[in-house]
């Protein structure tokens, strides 16, 4: 820890990342996250690919929204994994005050355009099986990338608020307890109390992770209400195997986003473990859980991949 004279601008920031591991360990987990990486890259990329080059895909607002959703996902895990690999091999480069924000608000960004892509597919879904007669028309091509685009927009305004206030604190601690310019660490540091940022960061949170939670899972309710008036047969069971991929995606997602994020100020390992998972894991197994379970992705991939060849 480096106190400094808070009159003083900060021009970088130390990211510790994990500090507790040893030279080998850090070897070891570098290896497994370029691996986890790679298969993130590799993942996402195989949807992208089969949204743009399927014919079929191309036409159905779900796979719009998926194909947006897992480039989304290339660049929220493209934000903060190579700084973490690159801090894993070589422990104590400072990073700039500069560099620092944007990855903050960036990353910032990238979560909330994840909450509003997850709600989106919700409400795409609830169209879809509740009101399949009018569908085409509620969902049109032009309305899902209408939609598309607010959830980038969207995404990328919400936290304009909390980063520019927390950019413009004193800083008196410049190591950061975290592997990513995250807000906690920040306002940690911060050479006196800040309760605007902080508060503006906590609400802002609140809204956007308990408001799409909220209306993800009451439009996935009212599925599940839709599908079990349905005829038992092949109907339900697709039903079921879609909204069941989604909802494992939501869960995983918004599960370790809320333990992180509700309380702004926190810090140490439970935060560091909760941002790994959802930042690093989720983007991994989610082109998995979306492949795997979706025949149609499937043989999507199969003809413009294996085709190919």
């Amino acid at each position: 820890m480096n106190p400094v004279n808070g009159t003083i601008p900060v021009t970088e920031f130390i990211l510790l990342g994990f500090p507790s591991l040893g030279r080998l360990s850090r070897n070891l987990v570098c290896a497994l996250f370029s691996c986890t990486y790679i298969g993130t890259l590799t993942g996402n990329l195989c949807i992208v690919w089969a949204v743009l080059r399927d014919p079929r895909l191309q036409r159905l607002p779900m796979y719009i929204l998926l194909g947006n959703f897992s480039w989304l996902e290339i660049c929220y895990v493209t934000t903060s994994m190579p700084r973490m690999l690159s801090d894993l091999m070589n422990p104590g480069v400072p990073i700039s005050s500069h560099t620092c924000f944007v990855q903050f608000y960036i990353f910032f960004c990238m979560g909330t355009t994840e909450c509003c892509f997850l709600a989106a597919m919700a409400l795409d879904r609830y169209l879809a099986i509740c009101h399949p007669l009018r569908y085409p028309i509620l969902m049109s091509h032009y309305r899902c990338w209408l939609l598309a685009t607010s959830c980038w927009v969207a995404g990328f305004l919400w936290f304009v608020v909390p980063v520019v206030l927390i950019s413009q604190l004193s800083f008196c601690v410049l190591t950061l307890d975290h592997f990513v310019c995250d807000p906690g660490p920040l306002l940690a540091s911060s050479c006196a109390p800040a309760p605007q940022a902080e508060l503006a960061t906590y609400v802002l949170s609140s809204l956007i992770i308990f408001g799409a939670a909220f209306f993800t899972l009451t439009s996935y309710a009212l599925i599940v209400r839709a599908v079990l008036r349905l005829p038992a047969g092949a109907g339900r069971h697709k039903a079921f195997s879609t909204c069941s991929s989604h909802l494992a995606v939501v869960s995983l997602f918004w599960g370790s986003g809320m333990v992180t994020y509700i309380n702004p100020s926190a810090a140490g390992g439970s935060g560091k473990m909760a941002t790994l998972f959802y930042a690093v894991a989720t983007p991994l197994l989610n082109p998995l859980i979306y492949s795997l379970r979706n025949k149609e992705m499937k043989d999507a991939l199969r003809r413009t991949l294996l085709g190919k060849l």
